[in-house]
């Protein structure tokens, strides 16, 4: 915990950033985009590691070491990336995700990743991942690439996306993520917009979605789809990294989604590693709306209720789990191991 607030990191990547990975240029892009928000974002203070020693294939037990070790968080989200048709394991590799999650399955989620444009091969896959390895959910990307050509696919597609969805409510899971903004590589912007998310929040109202990067840079959008739709749901992955390198920016981000969406639908997620969890822990504890935003503009202010909230026991709820009965027993063994 970090001040009185449980922290339920939802999103870490075991990366197989090593460049011999990558598939062609595409690959080799989309791995320096990532190492340029590492040394970018993170702080004057903190540890920047030189290129060679960030793109390498990092171990799970390094991933667990970084949050768990090194941060104050009490449970993790380990999630795979599909991008098969860029790195020749996906960058990070479900299989890998899911031991992860083995090796503490009482704090560590396993969350499942397919490509809907394979039909019928990626819902057996959705099978495999629910019942063999206990994903809890899944995480998807709507540009896929052929031969280095993106290939878009829409969350509102009921022929390429409709099919995972129902495949994902048949498995019992009814919490789904999807990548949006935050274009890297050769990956057009306009396929990270959140024009899709309508379409499929509306026809699947008892599935929740987490529109991840808060749909950055398409963020008013994004407010405006939070505020009309009940099962939408935007994760500050990735956003919460500017917290200490442009705070303002920061405030001005979370100000808009607490004023149009509230505290409810805000969900914490590290991006370890491309970002050491702790820093951005402690600047957000410690963060607050300036005064003539919330003046200005009408934004709540960033109260701790608010704080608790967006750590960890939003995330525990799009879960199933009782935020109470997780806190207090996580809690002792956390206290237990310090």
């Amino acid at each position: 915990m970090i001040g009185d607030a449980f922290v339920f990191d939802g999103v870490a990547h075991p990366f197989n950033a090593d460049p011999k990975n990558a598939l062609g240029s595409a690959g080799e892009a989309f791995g320096q985009h990532l190492y340029a928000f590492h040394a970018t974002l993170t702080p004057e203070g903190q540890t920047v590691l030189p290129p060679e020693e960030w793109l390498k294939q990092w171990d799970i037990g390094e991933i667990r070491e970084m949050v768990f070790d090194q941060s104050d968080t009490d449970m993790l989200v380990s999630m795979p990336l599909p991008l098969t048709d860029l790195f020749r394991d996906g960058l990070s590799p479900w299989q890998e995700c899911a031991e992860l999650a083995q090796r503490d399955p009482e704090r560590i989620v396993f969350w499942g990743t397919v490509n809907p444009m394979e039909g019928r091969k990626a819902l057996d896959e959705m099978e495999e991942q629910v019942e063999r390895y206990g994903a809890r959910a899944f995480k998807f990307y709507n540009t896929r690439y052929d031969y280095g050509r993106p290939v878009p696919w829409r969350m509102d597609d009921p022929v390429v996306a409709f099919p995972v969805f129902e495949k994902a409510r048949e498995l019992g899971i009814h919490l789904i993520g999807v990548h949006k903004g935050v274009p890297l590589g050769p990956q057009p912007i306009e396929h990270t917009q959140t024009w899709d998310m309508d379409g499929a929040a509306a026809a699947f109202p008892d599935i929740d979605f987490v529109i991840f990067h808060v749909g950055l840079p398409f963020l008013d959008e994004t407010c405006w789809q939070l505020i009309r739709h009940p099962n939408l749901y935007a994760s500050l992955a990735a956003t919460i990294d500017f917290i200490v390198r442009a705070p303002r920016q920061f405030a001005e981000v979370l100000g808009k989604l607490l004023f149009w969406a509230g505290e409810d639908k805000i969900v914490y997620g590290s991006e370890a590693p491309i970002f050491h969890p702790q820093w951005a822990l402690e600047a957000f504890w410690d963060f607050q709306i300036p005064d003539d935003l919330v003046e200005g503009y009408g934004y709540p202010q960033l109260t701790e209720q608010a704080k608790r909230k967006i750590l960890g026991e939003n995330l525990l709820r799009l879960h199933g789990m009782d935020v109470e009965e997780t806190v207090a027993r996580l809690g002792r063994r956390r206290e237990g191991e310090r």
